[in-house]
Order: structure tokens, then sequence, then C-alpha cells
């Protein structure tokens, strides 16, 4: 296994020993990128791994605008716009837009300074996964960011993946809240997966029972 394989491998389990060892011995490991395009460090917030995230920024890590955003660093996100306000409404080396990952990690006030600086607030990931920023921020449940989004005129029936929807997305994920929020700005409650299934399935099989209780309780009460 290469060195580069390694890296990348040490940031997934968070092993600090080995990423430390690895880096003193080819410094340039840092600006390495995965067969995605993404560096150690956008993976390292993929993952959850604030140890890492941060033993990276140690040596000397410069992140750029899409880690910025993903990262929630308001200032270093200002940095990049401010000599160049059409970098609002780019997309990482992995495909997703910056804006959308600013929504994804909960990074309100990221979203909104990019959202004020002109983002394209309803682009799509190009790389085939069709997310957006409020299916983003839908699947990482933060309901603050999914409001702003929704007053900022997201469709709450935008179909990606799968065939979800953020109505779909939200009961397969159990997040309740949300799922009202969506039934208030028009989302379809009768959606279906293309495998057919509906919200409350999807709540239902993943053990979110408040949320499945809700949902039956709303169709019997439309009948």
């Amino acid at each position: 296994m290469s060195d580069a394989h390694l890296f990348f491998d040490s940031v997934r389990s968070g092993d600090l020993s080995q990423l430390a060892s690895l880096l003193d011995a080819d410094p340039s490991l840092l600006s390495a990128r995965n067969e995605s395009g993404a560096s150690a460090f956008l993976m390292s917030i993929y993952f959850g791994r604030r140890d890492v995230r941060d033993l990276l920024l140690s040596r000397g890590f410069q992140m750029d605008l899409a880690e910025a955003s993903a990262a929630g660093n308001l200032q270093r996100v200002r940095y990049f716009v401010e000599a160049d306000p059409s970098t609002a409404s780019s997309f990482s080396a992995d495909g997703f837009p910056v804006f959308a990952l600013a929504c994804f990690f909960g990074h309100l006030d990221t979203a909104r300074y990019l959202a004020d600086k002109g983002a394209d607030v309803h682009a799509a990931a190009t790389n085939g996964s069709g997310y957006n920023a409020l299916t983003a921020a839908v699947a990482a449940g933060h309901t603050d960011v999914v409001k702003f989004l929704l007053e900022r005129g997201l469709d709450p029936n935008y179909r990606y993946g799968p065939g979800y929807t953020p109505f779909l997305t939200a009961a397969a994920n159990g997040h309740l809240e949300i799922l009202k929020l969506l039934l208030a700005c028009g989302a379809d409650p009768r959606a279906v997966s293309n495998e057919g299934k509906t919200a409350v399935a999807l709540a239902a099989e993943r053990n979110h029972s408040a949320v499945a209780d809700f949902l039956r309780s709303r169709a019997a009460s439309a009948s």
C-alpha cells in the first residue's frame, strides 16, 4: 500500500500516531488528494475527525474555499469570496457546492454569507449524488439551516439519488421537526422513493417511531 493510501486510511481511522509519522517522513502528503479529489482535511470533516483536522492544521494545512466552508471558518471563506465573489457558487474538488457543504455541516452564518454574496443556493452536486443544500441540511438534521433554505425558496419536493425527496430523507433519518417544516412549505407527504417506499415505511424500518406515529396520525386525520 502506498504512503498516500496509508495516509487516507489513517484519516479515516483517526490514527494520529500514524498520521504524524507519515507526515514526518513526507510533509508533501499534507497536500495529497484521494481518488475523488478531496484532501485529507476535507475527509477529516466528512468523518467527524476533529483531532485529525486539528493535527493537519497544526502541520500548516491551508484551507481552500470548500474546506473552509465545510469547517465553518467564516474568516477564511471571506478571504476567498471578497477577492472573487463568483467563487461563492464554486464546487469542491469532489463535486459538492461550497454552499451545500456549509449547510450540511450546520454553519448557518457561513451559508448566509455565501447566499448574500450570490451563491447559487439551488446548485446540485456534480458527482452524481444529486445533493443540494436542502437535502444536505435535511440529512444532517440542521433544523435552523433547513428553515433558512426554505425561506430562500428551495424546493421541498426536489428529487435526487434513489428517488428521495427532502421529506423522505427527513422521515428516514427521524427528523420530526424538519418533517413538519417541510410539510408547512408544501412538501408532498405522498412521495415515494424509486423502490416504492413511503415516508412512514422509511421511518418505521429505521425505528423512528415518533416520526412514523406522526405520519400515520396525520394520514388518518386527512382521510
